[in-house]
C-alpha cells in the first residue's frame, strides 16, 4: 500500500511539474476595435488617425512581440466568435450573423430582393440536434481536458439565451464572469448598474453579475479587468496552467465616455462622440496595461501568451439607420458589417517570451479560424478529438519566421445576410476571397465581381476585374469550390425561389 501510495504520489509530481512547463494562454478580445484605432500603426506609417488615439500598453505589447498587419475577422461579432471557439470557417458554421439576445430570432434585416436566409440563428451548441446551431467541440472545452483553467471574462455571444450555448461554462470553460447571450452592454457606467435596474425584470441588454460594483463608479472595462486578474490568480496559486479569455465588451455601442480619460480628447477639440469613442479605447489600453503588470507581478509573465485581437472592423455608421460616424477606418474601406477591408481587418499582436522576437512585425495574412489550431498547438494539444472540420491553419510558423510569407494560401469571407438598412452594397449579401495580393469580392445583389491588388490598392478604389479577367476567372473558381465544399448557403430570390449564382457561374 505505500508503494501504491508513493506511486501515486510521483505520479501526480510529474504531472504537476509537466502542466507547469504549459504556458498561460490570453487572448484579449477587443469588441468593434478598427484596424487604425491605436497608436500603434499597423500600416506601413504613422497616419493621422494613429496620433489621435493613446494605447501606450499596445505600443509595449508590440515592442514585446509580433504585430500582424494583415489579420482578419469575419465582419460581425458572433460570426467570428463561433469562428474563433471552433476553428470553422463562417461558410461551414452557418452562424454568418449576430445572435439576437432572444432565441430563434433573425437579426437579418428584412429585404425586398432575397428570401429570409436559414442561417444558424440561435449560435454554437455544444450538444447535437439543436434547432438552428452548429454543433462542433469547442476550443475551451479541449483546453479543459488538458488541464488548464479556463476562465471567460466580458462578452460572450456565442449563442441566445435558452441554449445551452449562451453560457460559457456550458462550452468548457471553468469560470463565467459577466459573459451571457448579449452582444452590447446596456451601459458601461457602475452608477448605472451596467444596465440592470434593482428589484425589477432584467433589462434588455443588462451586464450580468458584477453586483459589488452597483453604484459605485467603476467603469466596465475596469471592472472586468479587476475580475479577471482575480480569477487568474487561483490556477496561478496551485501552479496549473490557465486559459484567459478577456472579451471587453467596449468599445461596441452605446459610445458612453470613460470619465478617466476622456477630458483630454474633448479639450482636443473634437467632438462629444467621437471623444467618447476614444476615451473607450483608452481604457481598453489601461485594461491591457493592468494585465500585464498583473503578470509580471505574479511572476508569470515569462510563461504567458498574450494574444490581442479585434472581433470585427471599426463601425463607420450607427446601425440600424445609419449616416452618423465616429470612428474612421481609412485608408481602408467600408467598416464592421462589410467584406471590404474596413469590416475584416484587425489589430493582432502577439507576445511569447523568449520563444518569438520582440518588436517585429509580420506581413503574414492571418484569420480568426487559426486562432484554434495556433492555440491547440501552444498548449501542446495532439489529435484534438473535434467533431468538427478545421478549416483553420497554425500560425505558429510565423510567429518564429516572421519574414516568409506563404501567399499560396487563400482566405475566405462569407456573409450572405443582410446586417443593417443600409441600401449600399457594402455591408450586405457578398463573399471574399484573399490570396496573395489580390482579392476578390462577390455582390450577390449585383451579380458583381469586384477584383483588387491590395498591395497597390489597400483602400480598394480601383476595380481591376475588367483589366485582369484571368485573374477574377481564378480567384472565383477558387472562392466557389471552398464555398461548395464548406457547404455554405447562398440566398434565393423572393421571385422565383432561385439560389443566388455561385461566384464562377458569374463570370460570362
Amino acid at each position: 500500500m505505500k508503494k501504491l501510495n508513493s506511486l501515486i504520489f510521483l505520479m501526480f509530481f510529474v504531472n504537476l511539474l509537466f502542466a507547469q512547463k504549459k504556458p498561460n494562454i490570453i487572448v484579449f478580445m477587443v469588441d468593434d476595435m478598427g484596424w487604425q484605432d491605436t497608436s500603434v500603426p499597423f500600416a506601413d506609417q504613422i497616419t493621422e488617425l494613429n496620433k489621435r488615439y493613446h494605447t501606450p500598453n499596445m505600443e509595449r505589447l508590440a515592442a514585446q512581440g509580433v504585430k500582424f498587419t494583415n489579420a482578419y475577422s469575419n465582419s460581425v461579432c458572433t460570426p467570428t466568435r463561433v469562428s474563433f471557439l471552433t476553428g470553422m470557417s463562417a461558410a461551414r458554421h452557418r452562424v454568418t450573423n449576430w445572435t439576437a439576445p432572444e432565441k430563434d430570432r433573425s437579426t437579418d434585416f428584412k429585404d425586398d430582393l432575397f428570401e429570409p436566409l436559414d442561417w444558424n440563428i440561435n449560435g454554437l451548441s455544444e450538444k447535437n440536434n439543436v434547432p438552428n446551431t452548429v454543433y462542433a467541440t469547442p476550443l475551451a472545452q479541449l483546453l479543459n481536458d488538458a488541464g488548464y483553467f479556463t476562465i471567460h471574462v466580458g462578452k460572450a455571444h456565442w449563442g441566445s439565451l435558452g441554449t445551452s450555448g449562451s453560457n460559457p461554462r456550458n462550452l468548457g470553460f471553468s469560470v463565467n464572469i459577466a459573459g451571457s447571450s448579449i452582444g452590447h452592454p446596456q451601459s458601461y457606467y457602475g452608477e448605472e448598474n451596467y444596465g440592470n435596474v434593482v428589484g425589477q425584470k432584467l433589462a434588455f441588454n443588462a451586464v450580468p453579475g458584477l453586483g459589488e460594483y452597483y453604484g459605485t463608479d467603476t467603469f466596465l472595462t475596469e471592472a472586468l479587468t479587476i475580475e479577471a486578474i482575480k480569477a487568474i490568480s487561483e490556477p496561478i496559486k496551485h501552479k496549473q496552467p490557465f486559459f484567459l479569455y478577456l472579451a471587453h465588451y467596449a468599445v461596441h455601442t452605446p459610445i458612453q465616455g470613460d470619465k478617466r480619460f476622456l477630458g483630454k480628447y474633448l479639450e482636443s477639440g473634437i467632438d462629444s462622440t467621437e471623444a467618447n469613442y476614444a476615451s473607450l479605447i483608452e481604457g481598453m489600453d489601461k485594461s491591457l496595461g493592468d494585465l500585464i503588470n498583473a503578470l509580471e507581478q505574479k511572476k508569470v509573465s515569462e510563461n504567458t501568451v498574450i494574444i490581442f485581437m479585434s472581433d470585427n472592423g471599426g463601425l463607420s455608421l450607427v446601425p440600424p439607420r445609419g449616416g452618423e460616424k465616429y470612428t474612421h477606418n481609412l485608408p481602408l474601406r467600408a467598416g464592421k458589417g462589410s467584406l471590404y477591408e474596413g469590416g475584416i481587418r484587425e489589430p493582432m499582436i502577439v507576445k511569447w517570451p523568449g520563444k518569438v522576437k520582440a518588436g517585429v512585425t509580420s506581413n503574414q495574412p492571418v484569420h480568426i479560424v487559426d486562432f484554434f489550431p495556433t492555440i491547440l498547438e501552444l498548449a501542446d494539444i495532439k489529435n484534438a478529438p473535434t467533431i468538427q472540420h478545421v478549416d483553420g491553419k497554425s500560425f505558429l510558423f510565423n510567429l518564429k519566421e516572421t519574414s516568409k510569407i506563404d501567399s499560396t494560401r487563400a482566405l475566405i469571407w462569407h456573409f450572405p445576410n443582410r446586417w443593417t438598412s443600409d441600401e449600399s452594397n457594402a455591408f450586405s449579401y457578398a463573399s471574399a476571397i484573399r490570396l496573395g495580393d489580390w482579392k476578390l469580392i462577390y455582390l450577390m445583389k449585383h451579380q458583381k465581381l469586384e477584383l483588387y491588388n491590395l498591395k497597390n490598392d489597400l483602400g480598394e478604389r480601383v476595380d481591376l476585374s475588367q483589366r485582369y479577367p484571368e485573374k477574377v476567372k481564378e480567384l472565383a473558381v477558387k472562392l466557389t469550390n471552398q464555398l461548395k465544399e464548406s457547404n455554405a448557403q447562398m440566398p434565393a430570390y423572393k421571385s422565383n425561389g432561385k439560389k443566388v449564382l455561385w461566384p464562377d457561374e458569374v463570370i460570362k
